[in-house]
C-alpha cells in the first residue's frame, strides 16, 4: 500500500481506515453533506464514497493537471481546483459539483487554492507573485486579487474560521513556520503558535472551537511527503495545543480542508514507503 485515506473522531479517539491503495491520493475534503471525501491523485478529482461505493472520478474537462488544492463549496454545489494544464502554471478554476468545464478564477499565477469563505462569495489563497509566496482574498466572480500579506517570510495555506472573522495561515515571518491569522479585511494580524515544530496548514473546525493543524520536526524545511509528522489540536487563540497523533506523512496528508460538516470528525492521509 502507498496511501491510507483515514478518519479520526475527536470525541472517541479513534480513527478508522476509509479505503487503501497502492496509488498515491492526497487531500481529502468532506462533502457538505459527510457522503464523501474528495481527493486528488495521477492530477485528476476523484470521489469516495462513505458507504462502501466505488471511487468514482470527477469530470475536470481540461483540467487534468489538479494538485492537493481543491474543495467544495458551503452549498455543495460548486467545486474549486488549481490546476497548470492550461497555463504551465497553477490556476484556480470553479466548475459545477458534478463535473464539467472548469471557469477560470485567477488571471496572476501561480495560484494555489486554500479556503472558502463561509459565505461562499471569497476564495483564499497562496499566491506566488515575483517568487514572494502570500496570502491573497478573490471573489467567486474572478476580478482583482487582495493582498492580505506582503512579502513578511514565505505566507501560505489560508483557511477560514467558520463564523468568517479569521483567516488562519502559516508564515515562517519569525523564522520556523507558525501558524498566523488576520482578519479578512487585512487587519488583526496575530500570532497563533510559537514553538519548536513546523507548523502548516491550520484548519479551524465547523464548530469554530478548534484548529487542526500538521507539523514537521524543526529541522524540516518547506512541506515534503513521507516524513515522521504529527497532527495537532489547538483553541481558536492557539492555546492547549496538544499532539493528538503521530503518522507518516506530510504533503498531501491534510493540505486543504478536512473536517466533516459536523466538526466531530476530519479526515487525511497517511503514507507508507515508496518502493
Amino acid at each position: 500500500m502507498r496511501s491510507s485515506v483515514e478518519i479520526y473522531n475527536v470525541r472517541t479517539g479513534r480513527a478508522r481506515e476509509v479505503w487503501q491503495t497502492d496509488k498515491l491520493v492526497e487531500a481529502p475534503n468532506f462533502s457538505p453533506d459527510g457522503s464523501y471525501l474528495l481527493m486528488n491523485g495521477d492530477g485528476l478529482l476523484f470521489r469516495l464514497p462513505l458507504n462502501g461505493g466505488e471511487v468514482v472520478q470527477v469530470d475536470t474537462g481540461f483540467a487534468v493537471n489538479c494538485n492537493n488544492d481543491h474543495g467544495i463549496s458551503p452549498d455543495g454545489t460548486e467545486i474549486v481546483i488549481s490546476d497548470k494544464t492550461e497555463f504551465g502554471k497553477s490556476a484556480i478554476y470553479i466548475l459545477p459539483i458534478e463535473g464539467g468545464t472548469p471557469r477560470l478564477i485567477t488571471q496572476n499565477l501561480p495560484s494555489y487554492w486554500h479556503g472558502w469563505s463561509p459565505d461562499g462569495r471569497q476564495l483564499a489563497y497562496c499566491g506566488i507573485r515575483d517568487d514572494v509566496f502570500d496570502i491573497y482574498t478573490i471573489s467567486v466572480d474572478g476580478g482583482e486579487e487582495t493582498r492580505l500579506t506582503h512579502g513578511e517570510g514565505r505566507n501560505d495555506g489560508p483557511d477560514w474560521s467558520a463564523d468568517g472573522q479569521w483567516i488562519y495561515f502559516n508564515s515562517s515571518r519569525t523564522g520556523l513556520m507558525q501558524i498566523w491569522r488576520i482578519h479578512p479585511d487585512g487587519t488583526g494580524l496575530q500570532q497563533v503558535t510559537s514553538d519548536d515544530h513546523g507548523n502548516w496548514f491550520a484548519h479551524p473546525s465547523p464548530k469554530n472551537d478548534k484548529v487542526l493543524i500538521l507539523s514537521y520536526d524543526p529541522t524540516v524545511f518547506d512541506h515534503p511527503r513521507d516524513l515522521d509528522v504529527r497532527l495537532r489540536l489547538m483553541d481558536m487563540d492557539g492555546g492547549n495545543l496538544k499532539t493528538v497523533f503521530e503518522l507518516f506523512g506530510g504533503q498531501g496528508t491534510i493540505n486543504v480542508p478536512c473536517w466533516s460538516p459536523d466538526g466531530d470528525e476530519f479526515a487525511y492521509v497517511r503514507y507508507f514507503p515508496a518502493a
